[in-house]
Parts: structure tokens; sequence; C-alpha cells
């Protein structure tokens, strides 16, 4: 007999072999096949609980979340499990992001201060999306052994809005404390740019819970 199970959290290749070999190794599973990045088809020799593929799976990657297709969810915003692979998303997204963002503000307000401001927070957003990028190629590459061009491909097909969204918040929030006429060497600079990481970081992270959670899509 052949089931159909929901599987949220995957993101990547890597990520169906992973659920899918764990799957497998449940005793009953003749074979699990990841059908996209939220379906995995399970052929079992005999009917076993949906419970106990739940269990098995959580135990090795609590961040995939099994269901049964059809099976419904009344506690949609209190997965903490989500919320932890969400904000270790985000966390990554900020990294990067700040990277670019805030090294080519520092660079413009240290040899070009003239320059106008929204220019300056279109670049400094450009840059951020770049570094963004590169970091992620190089995680999946590293950590999910894909190939460069596969990591590129993927890291590019990452949630731009989220990452437009945490580029907005952090040099919106900037120029709101600082204006845009504090120079990095005063104290409030950095505390400004901490506060900006902060928000940076909050704004996005609840959509890309609801994208992990409803359809295994991440950020990062």
């Amino acid at each position: 007999m052949t089931h159909t199970y929901k599987v949220s959290g995957m993101t990547c290749q890597g990520c169906q072999k992973k659920v899918e070999s764990l799957i497998q190794s449940v005793p009953g599973i003749l074979k699990a096949k990841a059908i996209d990045m939220q379906h995995v088809s399970v052929e079992m020799q005999q009917h076993i609980m949906t419970s106990s593929l739940k269990n098995a799976l959580s135990a090795a990657y609590p961040h995939y979340q099994l269901k049964e297709e059809g099976e419904k969810n009344n506690r949609f915003w209190v997965d903490i499990n989500i919320w932890k692979r969400a904000g270790t998303n985000t966390f990554t997204c900020l990294i990067g992001c700040s990277i670019g963002d805030f090294a080519m503000i520092i660079f413009l307000q240290s040899y070009y201060h003239h320059i106008n401001m929204f220019l300056m927070m279109g670049l400094a957003m450009a840059t951020g999306l770049v570094t963004s990028v590169i970091l992620e190629t190089i995680l999946l590459k590293i950590n999910e052994k894909f190939n460069l061009f596969l990591a590129l491909k993927t890291a590019f097909g990452m949630s731009l809005l989220s990452m437009l969204a945490m580029e907005l918040a952090e040099n919106t929030t900037d120029f709101i404390l600082t204006g845009g006429q504090i120079g990095i060497s005063e104290p409030f600079y950095w505390i400004a740019l901490c506060i900006s990481l902060i928000v940076g970081f909050i704004v996005p992270l609840p959509y890309n819970y609801y994208k992990l959670k409803k359809h295994g899509k991440a950020c990062h």
C-alpha cells in the first residue's frame, strides 16, 4: 500500500534525500520517494501509524514536520521547531545581507559622504543582496555538497521578498536613528547599528515561518 504525506521544512534536494532515507529506515517501509518539496510518497508492507513516522522523523530532524495529506493543523503559529528553523534561516540571511549592506554604507560615508542618502540606501541594499547570495552559495556547497552551479541557482531561488524586507527594515531604522549624519567613530552609530540588525531580524521572521510551515520553503 502507498500513502502520500506532506512534509514541511524541505528546501532542497539534500533535504529530500534525508527525509527519504529516514522514512525508509522505519521497519515496514518498502520505499519512500519525494514527489516535490512538500510531499513524499511512502510504500509500506502494512499500515503504519502516521504518528510512528512523525516521531521517527522529528527525533532525527526536528525541523521536518510530517502529516498525512488532508490532515488539519489548528496550531499553525505555535510550532516551536519551525520557529527555531525559521529563526536560524533568518539569522543566516541577516548575516549575509548585513555584510554587504553596512560595509557599503560605511564605505560611502567614509569616502563619498556627499552622496544622496536614498542612492546610498539603494546601493547598500543591492550589495547586501549580493553578499547574501554569495554566503548562501558557499553554505550550500559546503553543507549540502552541491556543485557550484546548483548552489548558486538554489541561492538565487531563495525568498527575494524576505531579503528585501530585511534590507529595507535595517536601512529605514538606521536612517530614522542617525539620519545618515553620524560617523562610525561615534558610539551611537554602533548602538543604532545593533538596533537596526534586531529590527532587520524581526521583520521578515513571521513571513519566513509562514513559508516554511505552509510550503516547506525557506529564505536560507
